[in-house]
């Protein structure tokens, strides 16, 4: 979206809008009462820079008013409520939905008044009217299938289910409105909606609480959200509805293509409000990647209605009102962390298990540095050992010591193969490498990028040629954010017989070692392996300092991996242009990071990720773990020799 638009505020320069459900205080059957309340939570929640309003079923009159709903006089009001309510929805910037009884044709409607600019847009009718058990909506109301006019009588205003709402002025904006039970059925009206366009659902609801119902609803909402690829608004009656046979509790929910944002509490007589900003562009691009949704057909015509939602009644600034993580790929707290971890040690093991049977290895080969990607990989080969059906003797470390080799790492790779009692070999590559400089006349104190990539070369050609001599196959450490950045020596480490910890990012490297410290295994190896988290990341290529120190820092040269996987996720899983990451990085990292630092590292990732391609398009076999993977035979395809920039 262009960031010049003068009327957006800057999270709407980058794609969000945001909505709020509200369950007001109800007074039943007292329309003007209804309409002040109403009102009242109209221009306060566009105060605070909402452009979606969603109030619930039958919210002017209430929805229990049973035989109420015959009156003549309570339609009337209804009907002159909701004029009064786009009339003082003139100049607020936002788009509202609100429920009432509305008499066409001779028949009673239940229906959505979809209000913006000061007028009411449209009418949405129920389409599925419940009528068993505790409900007798058929007693009243006709579905909106009995209509035959398009437009009100006198007053012409679009009447249908088949009405979408698209607001000119904030691109992506495009709703669609299904009423309660429509949602509950074998194929709810908003699937059509959301085929036809519609990013943001709205339902205006009254669902009753019975015991375990608000599980099931939450999941419902969500679920649909993430079948149509769009944002689901939710809002339900509350307990000032009538509880002569059952309650209502105003359960509101925002869910976003699967993730819940916000939530109302529930059981309160006094108006509660949930609020939530959602990212159009995000569902744009999901359903431009999804082939699932670009291929399923529309088998319904809908009738667009346009408006301007005009300038916001309050800018929002620049804070979010979503769950934002600075680590996106790690589970969030809260989060059954036995569970996940488990589940990435399955998808790892197996393949590599697999992998292990189809060559008929004998033995599974690793470099062991001591460092986080070659523990993590170590713990996996020994896994994938047992899943094998192989012995744990197949598995053959080797630790190659070089000129930037210290002893912490070292040390840590000896301890850790016999604490999990794997055998390990001592090879030094120094003198290898010193030969290599004379057969190609590099002076040994020059310490560029010949000098460091001969050691990863040479170490790979030991593994190699270990693997050969004891019918094993050499097994990959290199991670997930070094590819992306292009962090390897090609050709070097680079390059293994099988890749295990290619959909790994190091951010989750670290949380995944950190379980296995803390929860299984015993107290020596989980004091190592709480040791090697604590280690300076380093290929440890350039000579140490005086004291034996390491002087060769990643971080110091590529910057912070937990930015670079921040930036990878956003880049990759959500299509996000510079400007957005940015945006997004700035709120997750606020206070760790100055801006200056964040452009710095964006840009740098920007470079790297586009120059490295030609590395990725040659990577070897190796598993994906989470939603972001980079395996050119699967989820990334890039040319290796693109012209253009990444950055904007």
């Amino acid at each position: 979206m262009p960031d010049q638009t003068p009327s957006l505020c800057p999270c709407e320069q980058h794609g969000f809008v945001r909505v709020a459900t509200v369950s007001p205080e109800l007074k039943l059957g007292d329309v003007g009462a209804n309409v002040a309340m109403l009102r009242k939570e109209m221009q306060h929640l566009a105060g605070q820079g909402c452009r979606l309003i969603v109030f619930p079923e039958l919210s002017l009159t209430g929805y229990s008013c049973a035989d109420l709903f015959y009156q003549r006089s309570l339609q009337q009001q209804a009907l002159a409520g909701v004029k009064q309510l786009a009339e003082a929805n003139a100049g607020l910037g936002c788009c509202v939905v609100v429920g009432l009884p509305l008499a066409v044709q001779n028949r009673l409607y239940n229906v959505a008044a979809v209000i913006a600019d000061g007028e009411i847009l449209g009418f949405v009718p129920k389409t599925f009217l419940p009528n068993s058990g505790e409900f007798y909506e058929r007693r009243w109301f006709s579905p909106a299938t009995t209509l035959t006019d398009t437009h009100t009588e006198g007053d012409g205003i679009p009447i249908g289910a088949d009405l979408l709402f698209e607001a000119t002025d904030l691109p992506g904006f495009v709703l669609g409105v299904e009423i309660c039970e429509d949602l509950w059925t074998v194929i709810p009206p908003s699937s059509h909606a959301a085929l036809a366009g519609a990013t943001l659902l709205a339902n205006p609801s009254a669902s009753n609480e019975v015991l375990g119902k608000f599980t099931y609803r939450r999941q419902l909402i969500t679920q649909q959200s993430a079948r149509c690829l769009a944002a689901y608004i939710y809002a339900s009656a509350g307990a000032g509805e009538s509880s002569t046979d059952t309650v209502y509790s105003g359960h509101g929910l925002i869910a976003e293509n699967g993730s819940l944002l916000g939530e109302t509490e529930r059981f309160a007589f006094e108006t509660r409000v949930a609020i939530a900003d959602v990212d159009l562009q995000r569902l744009e691009h999901e359903r431009v990647r999804s082939t699932a949704f670009r291929d399923a057909p529309a088998t319904q015509s809908y009738s667009r209605i346009t408006f301007n939602l005009g300038e916001p009644a309050a800018q929002t600034g620049a804070a979010l009102q979503r769950p934002l993580s600075a680590h996106p790929f790690v589970p969030p707290a809260g989060a059954d962390r036995k569970a996940v971890c488990e589940e990435i040690f399955a998808i790892q093991a197996t393949a590599l298990a697999r992998r292990l049977r189809q060559t008929r290895s004998k033995t599974a080969v690793l470099g062991l540095s001591g460092g986080l990607d070659s523990t993590l990989a170590l713990l996996v080969m020994v896994e994938a050992l047992k899943r094998a059906g192989m012995p744990k003797e197949a598995a053959l470390t080797v630790t190659m010591p070089g000129f930037g080799t210290t002893a912490r790492t070292k040390g840590n790779a000896e301890k850790l193969a016999e604490a999990l009692g794997i055998q390990l070999r001592t090879i030094s590559i120094a003198a290898a490498v010193e030969q290599h400089f004379k057969d190609i006349g590099h002076p040994p104190g020059l310490h560029d990028i010949t000098y460091e990539n001969a050691q990863a070369r040479e170490r790979t050609q030991v593994l190699m040629d270990v693997a050969n001599q004891t019918s094993g196959i050499v097994i990959g450490t290199g991670d997930l954010s070094e590819s992306a950045l292009g962090w390897c020596t090609f050709n070097g480490d680079h390059m293994s017989m099988y890749h295990v910890n290619a959909g790994v990012p190091k951010t989750l490297v670290k949380y995944l070692i950190q379980w296995c410290a803390t929860e299984l295994y015993a107290a020596e190896a989980g004091t190592i392996l709480q040791d090697i988290i604590d280690t300076p990341i380093s290929p440890e290529l350039l000579p140490l300092a005086a004291d034996g120190s390491m002087e060769q820092k990643t971080e110091d040269t590529v910057g912070p991996y937990e930015l670079h996987d921040f930036f990878l996720f956003h880049f990759i899983r959500h299509g996000c242009d510079q400007a957005k990451i940015r945006f997004l990085a700035l709120q997750a990292f606020d206070g760790k990071y100055s801006s200056e630092l964040v452009d710095k590292w964006l840009a740098t990732f920007l470079r790297r990720f586009a120059q490295s391609q030609f590395k990725r398009s040659s990577m070897p076999d190796g598993p994906k773990v989470g939603s972001v993977a980079l395996s050119p035979r699967g989820d990334w395809r890039m040319p290796s020799d693109y012209a253009g920039s990444l950055r904007v």
